[in-house]
């Protein structure tokens, strides 16, 4: 591990992961579709934003849909289903390292998917001195915010697959003021910013970080790099941490806490739908 003082702003990750089953579909005669269908099924979880200042960092959104290359209607345009069609109210602080939380089903057609557009309503941060911040929504976050899916998505009839869509919150909630109390905050401005991954192409980072005595370092800060930061999170009370959706390749992986010298371990290679461990003995 490389001994150097790092410092670093987390990420808070969004995990809004659309499961593609395999099911029935009935024709449309103003669609042009490929053969075969799939079910999409969303969850959404997250990674931590300064948890120890902010008791609620909430979205809300009213609408999510999901594009297809493979058909148009009508009107010549390229497909769109409706994955999510009423507000829906999440509090991201509620799920980190992996976890997540379900989001309606729907039917698509086989072929191939390339964009999820996402209509986000309210945006809302509530610290921990009871201090509540209703943020202003961009306008292209209100009208759809246009996610890629990369690599883009092929579903094929009777298989399941999934597209994690990472929230970054810290660029998304970009806090006013001093940041170190409650106090010192003034208000948060709301620019979301998001990414989109093909989980059939990506794998998972996970440890735990200790000092050289074996004490458990809780709330250490765990990020992995490639030209920059791909995703970030916290460990929990018993160190561990879980990076998810993670594409394919190599990373190097950073831990930080407090004033101890900041690890490092580089060319950690993820591969698709592996798990990699990566463990930390920080110093002072």
């Amino acid at each position: 591990m490389l001994a150097t003082k790092k410092s670093l702003l987390a990420f808070f990750t969004v995990l809004l992961v659309i499961l593609f089953i395999g099911n029935g579909c009935e024709d449309d005669d103003n669609i042009t579709k490929a053969e075969g269908s799939g079910t999409i099924s969303m969850k959404m979880g997250d990674a931590p934003f300064p948890i120890d200042l902010v008791a609620k960092a909430e979205i809300t959104i009213n609408k999510i849909d999901i594009r297809s290359v493979s058909e148009t209607g009508s009107d010549g345009d390229q497909r769109t289903y409706i994955v999510l069609d009423e507000p829906q109210t999440i509090n991201l602080i509620d799920f980190r390292n992996g976890l997540t939380t379900d989001l309606p089903n729907i039917i698509v057609s086989a072929g191939n998917y390339d964009q999820v557009r996402l209509y986000i309503a309210d945006a809302k941060i509530e610290l921990t001195d009871g201090a509540t911040y209703e943020l202003k929504v961009p306008s292209g976050a209100a009208s759809g915010l246009k996610v890629f899916i990369k690599p883009s998505l092929q579903v094929n009839p009777d298989v399941t697959y999934e597209v994690l869509l990472d929230v970054d919150l810290t660029k998304s909630f970009v806090v006013q003021g001093n940041p170190s109390t409650p106090a010192g905050i003034n208000g948060f401005i709301f620019k979301p910013v998001i990414r989109a991954v093909n989980l059939s192409e990506a794998g998972t980072i996970y440890g735990k970080v200790s000092d050289t005595d074996g004490n458990i370092l809780a709330n250490s800060h765990v990020w992995v790099e490639q030209d920059s930061v791909i995703s970030s999170t916290y460990t929990e009370i018993d160190g561990s941490y879980r990076l998810i959706g993670l594409p394919s390749g190599t990373y190097n992986v950073y831990a930080e806490f407090a004033e101890f010298i900041t690890g490092s371990v580089e060319g950690v290679v993820v591969s698709a739908s592996s798990e990699t461990e990566v463990n930390f003995v920080l110093s002072l």
